[in-house]
């Protein structure tokens, strides 16, 4: 039976515009996407027994060593803890976080060549419905296959994750103006922050009172919930909205409409592969994911290992930079869109200064928490949280590139620039994994080194390469191109230049 809409206020719902209810809806997908992956991540520190071995060796922490620093969370040295069900060694927890990804890099590039085809809502559904169920299924895997059940079913998840975000680009690609891009695109993306904190903090708390089973039961049920709401309010385009009015459609298509076609009549790989601006948005993402997995990943191993925080005040002091980092991408959203709007710098300087300053701020706050001693805590935790924060200014800089280079092809350079960034999650997890078999500050300090290494090389490609400008392959079409712009059909694409240039926007 059909759904009746009539049964709902109509009128009040007519009022709101839809790409913003479009952008909340976006943020509480990406929301939940993130709270079913990470919370595994502060789970995993209360399913695994630490070995008598890695104890020994770990520098834990005493009210004495630390007594000239005032910390008043130190405990001592704990005991092995028998009621922790798994024995998995540091490389096998590595493989376990990593596996996620093996499956999400996968299906980025597939994902929004099928949502440039199909559209992007069910693309997006399908993702969080399917890691949902997944989700509800981690405990018993566990228990019946151990590791290897968990990093098969994570691989599953990843699978089904990884079109998410290619799918949500394209939609968004579908519904935003160029003016309003930072702005909305940040509030959607900045799910992830929220998600984060969300996860981490709750997971703490929940772990304690109800063991670590049931985070996986009640984020994979909050993930089932907000399935069912997006399927009755979001939709692929403005002219499908049963409550999009006649006036943000014709918004819409003034703004977009020269950017945009119905559907795009094929993919431009020979451009797209060979399109500078799109391999430096490309490393960007390469590095800003190495940073933000490493601690997304492990900040709570290193909240246990090293700072020695219990699993209640581990989750919500792992979480607290992710909250950082939401208030810094709102904030700074908006400020690039008024920056934009009032004509003080172009999109290109924009996205270069606002990723540049994403890179430099985590890249500070690691190498300061390198030098610090374990018993300085309080210090440590407000350095991370403030470089961690600085990370914010990413999605009004390098992650809505991909819309500024091409709205036609959104969800594919999505899928590129996303996929070849999330490698960084296979191997980040992994690779800390085979550093840290001792728990030691010193092991820790290596895992920074490299993170600041990645950020800053990497931010040094994108500066150099950035473009903020819409490219000429976006329109594959010559003749499409030169009616839509009312020109003639004689010329190239490249004989106008970008589309941008055109004072269009």
């Amino acid at each position: 039976m059909a759904f009746q809409w009539h049964m709902y206020p109509r009128k009040v719902l007519e009022k709101i515009k839809q790409r913003y209810v479009l952008a909340v809806m976006g943020f509480f997908a990406i929301g939940n996407a993130y709270s079913m992956r990470v919370c595994l991540s502060v789970a995993i520190v209360e399913m695994v027994a630490k070995s008598e071995s890695s104890i020994n060796n770990s520098s834990f922490l005493t009210t004495s060593t630390c007594e000239e620093y005032g910390d008043e969370f130190i405990y001592e040295k704990p005991e092995h803890n028998k009621s922790r069900e798994f024995s998995w060694d540091e490389e096998t927890q590595g493989i376990i976080l990593s596996s996620f990804f093996w499956g999400y890099v996968l299906t980025q590039v597939p994902g929004g060549m099928l949502a440039e085809k199909i559209g992007g809502k069910h693309l997006v559904g399908f993702g969080i419905f399917i890691t949902s169920i997944l989700t509800l299924l981690t405990p018993a895997a566990a228990h019946l296959g151990g590791s290897t059940a968990v990093i098969a079913l994570r691989v599953l998840e990843g699978l089904g994750e990884g079109v998410t975000y290619p799918a949500m680009n394209y939609m968004l690609a579908s519904w935003v103006p160029p003016n309003e891009r930072s702005v909305l695109g940040t509030i959607v993306y900045s799910g992830s922050q929220i998600g984060t904190v969300f996860g981490m903090a709750l997971s703490g708390n929940v772990i304690e009172k109800f063991g670590w089973e049931s985070v996986f039961y009640l984020f994979g049920a909050l993930g089932i919930i907000f399935y069912l709401f997006w399927l009755l309010l979001c939709y692929d385009d403005p002219s499908q909205h049963p409550f999009a009015m006649e006036e943000e459609i014709e918004y819409l298509e003034e703004h977009l409409g020269t950017k945009r076609r119905p559907k795009p009549i094929s993919t431009p790989w020979r451009a797209i592969l060979t399109s500078v601006p799109l391999w430096g948005l490309v490393f960007a993402q390469i590095g800003h994911d190495w940073g933000f997995y490493t601690l997304l990943n492990d900040l709570p191993k290193y909240m246990g290992d090293v700072l020695h925080f219990n699993i209640s005040m581990n989750g919500y002091l792992s979480a607290l930079p992710y909250l950082a980092m939401w208030a810094v991408s709102i904030l700074s959203s908006w400020l690039a869109d008024c920056l934009l709007t009032k004509g003080y710098l172009s999109t290109t300087n924009v996205r270069r200064i606002f990723s540049t300053t994403a890179s430099l701020g985590p890249a500070v706050g690691l190498l300061a928490a390198s030098y610090m001693s374990e018993c300085q805590r309080g210090a440590i935790v407000t350095v991370l949280t403030l470089g961690v924060g600085a990370m914010g200014t990413f999605y009004p800089g390098m992650k809505v590139n991909s819309l500024d280079l091409s709205p036609n092809y959104a969800g594919t350079l999505m899928g590129i620039t996303n996929g070849a960034g999330n490698v960084s999650g296979i191997l980040s997890p992994y690779i800390i994994g085979l550093i840290t078999t001792k728990h030691t500050p010193e092991e820790w300090k290596t895992v920074f080194f490299i993170s600041i290494a990645i950020l800053i090389v990497t931010n040094i490609i994108f500066v150099a390469t950035v473009s903020g400008e819409t490219q000429a392959w976006n329109e594959n079409d010559v003749n499409s191109m030169a009616t839509i712009k009312g020109l003639s059909s004689d010329k190239t694409p490249l004989e106008y230049g970008s589309i941008e240039n055109s004072g269009e926007d």
